[in-house]
């Protein structure tokens, strides 16, 4: 498989070096060169597949003969080593819960996936590798948790200062050992722009071997429709339509894996981009302008992205035609107040606690569905509400559990390298102290 930098269409790699460079000449992000089709008949008896099978089947084509077979077959075996369950709030709304994994969310999937192709590409590099990442919350534990430990690999972390919850803070400072966290004063945007300016400084990467590990890097992206075809396993095992799929929506990887599996052949009603505050993306299905914003924050704070990465994917994926863009795409903006009262209202109704994110999904869905009463389907349930206990807190009474797997990190003292929203400060910071 050759992937091309949508920015220079002229600079083509294999999947090993856009794995290893995570995104190209200009900042351009890389993306197939052509979009391989499931077979149907697979499609159609997923449910006798083992999910090993089907992540096996669904990243071959897109990793090529860059990863032996065997050597995968056991990568998409750790990736997918855990429940990933369908589960059934009302009639017609349902939730992948995508939150058993090591942290607790949905990026697990695919930093567990990341992590293991880079250190198969990278087990004999001369250099020491440093992975750079930036967080509005689940991605730094992820990938923490990915990394924690591999030899001759670092992990640079930023995340914006008093904008995750204490869950996900202890998830990416605590850990230590080749796992650094840097307390940004400033928002996710910010960290995201200090990355990219230190993925194209000559000095740094004259002498680091940087790579990223956000879902602009083909490895952490592609490997999330792994769960959409685990969900439809599922739903055709009770359901004779194509699901409506509504995705808690703020750098846009998510979704966009689900599209490109649509693409590929897997059957979907509609999708539904589900926003917080952070609009930019419902405010250009009204408008067609795609205009970034300073990003709001808000109590689904993963989702506060006033520039979403991975939007110009979807576009490509669209060949960039707007109207066939919007028969197959809604999108939502969901407020604070309507997220609290939603994660009440299921609560009473149905006794399932959504968090934030997933809570965003669900009235999202539920919009659509009103204005479409013959259809149901699913929201993607991206956290576990322990992540998020404030929020929590205010719609319900129930007092969560923190799982067994999170007491002992919860315990551990936060390690952490404050700076400013300055690249002169990363830049000496990656130079001289790793």
């Amino acid at each position: 498989m050759i992937y091309y930098n949508l920015k220079d269409h002229r600079e083509k790699i294999n999947f090993r070096e856009a794995a290893i460079k995570g995104q190209g000449k200009e900042k351009g992000l890389f993306f197939p060169e052509n979009i391989p089709q499931f077979d149907q008949d697979f499609i159609q008896n997923l449910d006798q597949y083992s999910n090993e099978e089907i992540a096996f089947r669904c990243m071959a084509d897109f990793v090529g003969d860059e990863i032996p077979s065997e050597i995968l077959q056991q990568i998409v075996s750790e990736t997918v080593s855990f429940e990933i369950p369908l589960i059934k709030i009302n009639d017609r709304i349902s939730i992948l819960e995508l939150f058993h994994g090591p942290t607790l969310a949905f990026k697990d999937i695919g930093a567990r996936f990341m992590s293991r192709c880079l250190s198969y590409f990278l087990k004999d590099q001369q250099k020491k590798v440093t992975v750079l990442v930036a967080t509005s919350g689940d991605t730094g534990g992820a990938v923490a948790h990915g990394f924690y430990k591999i030899p001759e690999i670092n992990v640079v972390i930023l995340y914006p200062k008093n904008k995750v919850s204490p869950v996900q803070e202890k998830q990416l400072t605590a850990l230590g050992e080749n796992i650094f966290a840097l307390e940004v004063s400033g928002s996710f945007d910010d960290c995201q722009s200090l990355v990219k300016q230190a993925f194209s400084d000559e000095e740094i990467n004259e002498k680091i071997f940087l790579t990223s590990a956000n879902s602009i890097n083909v490895a952490r992206w592609l490997p999330q429709q792994i769960y959409y075809l685990i969900a439809l396993k599922q739903w055709i095992q009770n359901q004779k339509e194509q699901p409506v799929i509504c995705v808690p929506s703020g750098n846009f990887g998510n979704i966009c894996a689900g599209l490109l599996a649509y693409f590929r052949g897997l059957p979907a009603d509609h999708f539904i981009a589900a926003c917080n505050k952070n609009q930019v993306v419902p405010e250009y299905f009204k408008t067609q302008n795609f205009n970034p914003q300073k990003s709001v924050s808000t109590l689904s704070n993963a989702m506060d992205v006033g520039n979403p990465s991975n939007f110009v994917r979807i576009l490509e994926l669209f060949g960039h035609q707007f109207d066939s863009l919007k028969n197959k795409i809604s999108a939502y903006s969901i407020d604070d107040e309507a997220t609290i009262n939603t994660i009440t209202e299921v609560y009473k109704k149905y006794g399932y606690i959504l968090e934030p994110h997933s809570a965003v999904a669900f009235a999202a869905m539920e919009q659509y569905l009103h204005e479409n009463p013959e259809k149901k389907g699913f929201i993607l349930g991206t956290a576990h509400p322990v992540k998020f206990p404030d929020a929590v807190k205010k719609a319900i009474p129930e007092k969560i559990e923190i799982p067994e797997a999170l007491s002992d990190l919860m315990k551990k003292e936060k390690k952490t390298i404050e700076i400013n929203s300055d690249f002169e400060e990363l830049r000496r910071f990656l130079l001289h102290k790793i």
